[in-house]
């Protein structure tokens, strides 16, 4: 079969489509024929050299799958041969099989194509769980959520939305800006030619807001603490600005970890705020709150109140453009990557 190596760290020409050995399901065990698999940032990290839970490489990553059911393990009952299902891995789904646990298979809802779903589980999980396990959010507050307009940012204002009265900041470039208004986005900011700082505040009247959200990192993190109401939170969600080029910069990996705060428990009491940080690939092990929670978002999806947008879909052999599209930050939603590409593969700025 197919599979997307990344061969060394290093920028996109590290990435080599190789055959490998079809891997065989153990026990408990089923194996995918995967139709569409998703991009995330941390495949970038990991390409980087950057990403501390990443595998050794060479490796093939890949943390979400939508597929068929295509052989079972000993011991698997609860799947038909050929159904239609969503994976979740630890690794290997940008392939064009991977083998993964029972338990990490969901069945897609009818509809559902194989792009959005490989555009749901990480993006989702990630927004649901920020949102309602670790920010805890209310109706009436307002959120800072900085790359609004990518996966995760989209799957964030599709999830708010069913919380009354929740009013949205949202960092991202000014070509986006109205795409993000149709989406719920209340205050679109251009992070390039505006500070997001200021901006928040002059609109709040100084007060800040309840939640945010920040996969940026580095001196982004001090500023969304300063920005918090009493009793708000600061979710460090990834550490994007050391992902800056397409090779890793050891001067900027200094520069952004000296600009990192060091929050204090007592300054953390004194100012009646909070610090979380979220990372799923750890929670991928607590199966049961994971499966309740995309099984969730799934029923939100079947009741239509969220859908993935899946930006672009580019087949293996140019996964190295579309690791450029998600460093540049030029996507609106997810970018997928097709291990068996329809005849005219998808064009950026699709559905």
């Amino acid at each position: 079969m197919r599979s997307l190596w990344i061969t060394r760290h290093g920028g996109p020409e590290a990435l080599e489509v190789r055959e490998s050995p079809l891997p065989e399901p153990g026990p408990g065990e089923v194996r995918v024929r995967v139709k569409a698999a998703g991009l995330n940032f941390s495949d970038i990290m990991a390409r980087l050299g950057l990403y501390a839970a990443g595998p050794r490489l060479p490796a093939v990553v890949g943390y979400e799958a939508a597929g068929v059911v295509e052989e079972k393990g000993p011991g698997v009952t609860g799947l038909d041969l050929g159904a239609r299902v969503l994976a979740v891995a630890s690794a290997g789904c940008q392939a064009e099989a991977v083998v993964v646990p029972e338990h990490h298979l969901f069945p897609m809802p009818d509809g559902m194509t194989f792009e959005e779903g490989a555009a749901l589980p990480v993006n989702y999980l990630t927004a649901y769980h920020v949102l309602f396990r670790v920010g805890h959010l209310q109706p009436g507050q307002s959120i800072l959520l900085h790359m609004a307009a990518g996966g995760v940012g989209m799957a964030v204002l599709q999830l708010v939305k069913t919380v009354p009265g929740v009013t949205v900041f949202g960092t991202a470039s000014a070509a986006k800006h109205d795409l993000l208004r149709a989406a719920g986005c209340h205050y679109p900011i251009d992070y390039r030619t505006t500070d997001y700082a200021a901006e928040v505040r002059s609109r709040t009247g100084g007060a800040g807001v309840h939640l945010v959200i920040d996969p940026l990192g580095g001196r982004d993190w001090r500023r969304g603490y300063e920005l918090l109401r009493r009793s708000g939170m600061l979710v460090a969600c990834g550490f994007a600005n050391l992902a800056r080029g397409e090779r890793r910069s050891v001067p900027r990996v200094l520069f952004e970890l000296l600009r990192m705060p060091r929050f204090s428990p007592l300054a953390l009491m004194t100012d009646n705020r909070a610090v979380a940080g979220v990372f799923l690939g750890d929670l991928f092990s607590e199966a049961e709150a994971m499966g309740e929670a995309l099984r969730a978002v799934l029923d939100l999806y079947r009741s239509g109140e969220v859908r993935p947008r899946v930006d672009s879909v580019y087949p293996l052999e140019r996964a190295a453009e579309a690791h450029r599209r998600i460093q540049d930050r030029k996507n609106v939603g997810k970018v997928v990557l097709s291990p068996s590409p329809p005849p005219q593969a998808q064009a950026p700025g699709g559905t």
